[in-house]
């Protein structure tokens, strides 16, 4: 009896969790702030997340066609950058800025650097900043919410909860939860994206680690600023950058400690921004920052072999 030896390269078990379905699991926790954002922003914020998905969509494939690659929007990574970076805009941003900010995410941040797995930071995050930057007048005109059911009125403008409670006027606990403020498309109602968030720990797509102590380090920098918990949590982009955007795979640390050190240094770079940056808002800088530091915190604390010797 005859015996062959098979032999083929790693990984021999294969679980039935694929990039295709996580970024599957992370569009339909996106859909409960998508629709909010909707109702709160009317059709344009429908037309602004369609044109960011479908430019970044289009930018992938047509990245992989130059550079001879099969195609990759199948895996769905281009749509789910595409939402965040929509996510991360003000409503009435010119359709051809959110095509600027689809290309720098796409093409210079994760194409440019190997595609997917490969990206030295978030590409929506990357993007929402090379676009505050380019057209700072664009990016903080806030439209305010049901504006437009007055067909008579252009763009009926706002500001921010966060810009709001430098100028000494607060926005209550209500409007926080439930989205009714000024701000970026996806980062106003924390309900939604709650929802979305317990959506993801129950699927396990992500772990509850980094937002937790996310939001426990903005919440004690609060505590010890003498500011409004609550208020520091519900607003900005903090919710939106805890769940969604720290958590990315490629850009956050694996290990247990990285992760705690990772999310740690985002939360206090958040509250040191707000507390005393010029900039009433601090959640794209912090993540951005840190994750520039996730090879370093990944050494760092990367278990020791039994036996090994150390560096």
């Amino acid at each position: 009896m005859s015996k062959k030896l098979i032999t083929s390269p790693s990984p021999h078990i294969r679980g039935r969790r694929t990039t295709q379905n996580l970024m599957g699991d992370v569009v339909i926790a996106l859909l409960p702030a998508l629709a909010a954002a909707c109702y709160l922003f009317g059709a344009r914020a429908l037309l602004l997340s369609a044109v960011c998905v479908f430019s970044c969509v289009f930018f992938e494939w047509a990245l992989c066609r130059l550079l001879k690659m099969d195609s990759t929007i199948g895996d769905l990574s281009a749509v789910v950058t595409g939402l965040l970076l929509a996510f991360n805009l003000p409503a009435a941003l010119p359709l051809w800025m959110a095509v600027i900010g689809s290309f720098t995410a796409i093409v210079v941040v994760k194409g440019l650097f190997g595609g997917i797995g490969q990206n030295f930071a978030n590409p929506a995050i990357v993007a929402r900043i090379v676009l505050f930057v380019s057209f700072s007048s664009a990016m903080t005109t806030w439209v305010k919410p049901f504006s437009y059911q007055y067909p008579t009125a252009d763009v009926i403008t706002t500001a921010t909860p966060l810009a709001l409670m430098r100028n000494g006027r607060w926005t209550e606990y209500a409007d926080l939860f439930w989205g009714t403020t000024g701000g970026c498309l996806g980062e106003t109602c924390a309900a939604a994206l709650l929802l979305g968030g317990v959506y993801l720990v129950i699927r396990r797509v992500i772990s509850p680690l980094v937002p937790l102590v996310y939001l426990g380090t903005v919440a004690l920098g609060a505590f010890l600023g003498g500011q409004d918990v609550l208020f520091h949590l519900l607003s900005g982009g903090l919710m939106l950058g805890a769940i969604f955007m720290a958590t990315d795979y490629t850009t956050s640390p694996t290990t247990t400690w990285g992760r705690v050190l990772f999310a740690f240094g985002c939360g206090a770079i958040t509250i040191l921004i707000r507390l005393f940056g010029s900039y009433a808002e601090g959640v794209s800088f912090a993540i951005l920052f840190m994750n520039l530091l996730t090879p370093y915190l990944e050494k760092a604390t990367l278990p020791r072999v039994i036996g090994g010797a150390t560096e």
